[in-house]
């Protein structure tokens, strides 16, 4: 009886011990028991509206999600600063929805912003770099000062790539000198991608219900579909720049991620508009929506005709074979199918390479310029310098792509103009625009990437396959949405197409999503 006892004992112990490893070993009851768990927007102001719980209570709900998953619990580095007067504002604007005014459709609404985002507030803007520690600029970026006017509340700021992944050899997507390593919520050893790498953590680990990331090429689309969640990069131009760390005047922008395509195109309408302070948003008069919501058609696909570009397939067949299944099922949609081998030249890269390298240099000196006198570096020579000093900086990659920078001359150069001119010609003219047009295609749709790879700091990143860089290039836009699970690790499909397509592609991927419901919220598996 007693050996009875003592296996009954051990066995309990041991199912106990899995028990607390499936769950990353320190899931609180709180944690798990999240009452605003894959909440939408639709949900959250239903619950408002119904008297079911105040902004102020919601907003506690998600700092206390943010204590218990990220900096305890499972640890996920995804944020790397909370706003301290986040629960003031959140009165603020409980006592306008008491006196019946409503800012806009995302009033009360828990965001999140990519630390490259410049706000004015207590909270610093780093880029997840020391050298920026302490820095505070004179001024939100707009499409901060965007959210606010819609009624967001803007909770803190999320760890990333350094510099948006655009510094040097081996990096690992998700470090920052400033924040450390993100880890993946479905699989904690694995990569988040990047580089908004803790913007798309945090919206699948429910730490907030929307974020906004960055995208150069892949920066959005990337960790999305590394994380189970919807992306919009959209039209470069869409959405303003100023005020965001740049990387590219060419293809920088700032895009929503979501758990939902609703809840992104939501987000995506409050932030568009024309700021007299980035000259590419001009180019979005008459075309830009405040409201995108008429675009979530459940029949969304039917009729329409999408280009399935191949370039990945044979990369990875498990891959290959969810994008099979994706494609027959858009075939059961309505939709037809043509296969696509090439959309542009493969010079295309290495000039988009070219047009970045300046274009860093000329952004980071003018971002700098803006902070005034307080800004903690002045140049990127000045920043080469603090990193060769700082004792993290370097510890694990170098910062190649800063002194390649560097040694680059203006953005005003023929040489350079020449450079620009050639690509945009290729991928755009000669490229996407050409085979829309000779397929009859509304969209192209592709694998947006592999299943998440184990994050190492040795040796960075393990990319497999990535569809990103026609539509980064180009500065057209693209959605991502889950396509499956492949091992337990989320695996995404992209639509992309000519710019300013938003609304088509919003109908692709709401009816593509509606249809699938492939999305479920992470587990927090140690390995």
């Amino acid at each position: 009886m007693k050996n009875c006892q003592r296996s009954l004992i051990v066995l309990i112990c041991i199912v106990t011990l899995l028990s607390c490893k499936r769950d990353g070993g320190t899931r609180s009851e709180d944690a798990k028991s999240f009452l605003f768990e894959e909440y939408t927007i639709m949900q959250l102001q239903q619950g408002y509206a119904n008297g079911d719980f105040t902004i102020t209570e919601v907003v506690q709900a998600y700092l206390d999600r943010i204590e218990a998953i990220d900096d305890n619990g499972p640890h996920l580095n995804a944020v790397l600063q909370v706003n301290p007067d986040a629960l003031t504002i959140a009165a603020e604007l409980d006592r306008e929805l008491k006196d019946g005014k409503i800012r806009g459709p995302m009033h009360g609404v828990p965001v999140l912003l990519k630390d490259n985002i410049d706000t004015h507030d207590a909270m610093e803007t780093t880029a997840g770099s020391r050298a920026l520690r302490g820095s505070h600029p004179a001024q939100d970026s707009y499409v901060a000062q965007k959210l606010r006017d819609a009624g967001a509340v803007i909770i803190g700021k999320t760890n990333l790539s350094e510099w948006a992944n655009f510094r040097g050899n081996l990096s690992s997507s998700g470090w920052s000198g400033v924040g450390g390593q993100t880890k993946n919520p479905y699989i904690l050893d694995r990569n988040p991608c990047g580089s908004s790498s803790g913007s798309g953590v945090a919206v699948s680990a429910n730490l907030c219900m929307i974020a906004i990331g960055t995208e150069t090429n892949g920066s959005i689309v990337c960790p999305a579909t590394a994380n189970g969640i919807v992306g919009i990069k959209p039209t470069v131009g869409l959405l303003s720049r100023s005020g965001i760390i740049p990387i590219s005047f060419t293809q920088d922008t700032p895009g929503p991620m979501a758990r939902t395509v609703s809840d992104a195109a939501i987000a995506l309408g409050v932030m568009t508009g024309v700021d007299p302070a980035d000259s590419k948003t001009a180019t979005s008069e008459g075309k830009y929506l405040t409201d995108y919501t008429p675009f979530l058609k459940e029949d969304g696909l039917k009729g329409k005709k999408i280009g399935w570009y191949t370039s990945a397939r044979g990369q990875h067949f498990k891959v290959d074979t969810l994008m099979q299944k994706a494609a027959d099922f858009i075939r059961s949609q309505g939709a037809e199918v043509v296969e696509i081998d090439n959309i542009y030249s493969s010079e295309v890269s290495s000039l988009s390479f070219q047009v970045l390298l300046y274009e860093f240099r000329d952004g980071l000196n003018k971002y700098f310029a803006s902070l005034g006198e307080a800004a903690p570096v002045k140049s990127v020579e000045e920043l080469i310098e603090f990193n060769k000093r700082d004792s993290i900086e370097l510890r694990y990659y170098d910062q190649e792509l800063l002194i390649e920078a560097q040694k680059k001359g203006s953005v005003e150069s023929q040489e350079f103009l020449e450079i620009l001119g050639k690509m945009n010609r290729l991928v755009r003219e000669e490229g996407i625009d050409r085979v829309m047009a000779e397929n009859d295609l509304d969209a192209f749709m592709a694998p947006t990437g592999s299943p998440a790879w184990k994050t190492d700091l040795i040796n960075g990143d393990a990319f497999v396959l990535s569809s990103s860089s026609p539509a980064a290039i180009s500065g057209y836009p693209n959605i991502t949405v889950p396509m499956g699970f492949i091992d337990g690790l989320p695996v995404g499909i992209s639509f992309f197409a000519k710019a300013w397509s938003e609304p088509q592609l919003i109908e692709i991927a709401y009816a593509y999503e509606s249809a699938t419901r492939y999305r479920k919220a992470p587990e927090f598996m140690p390995e």
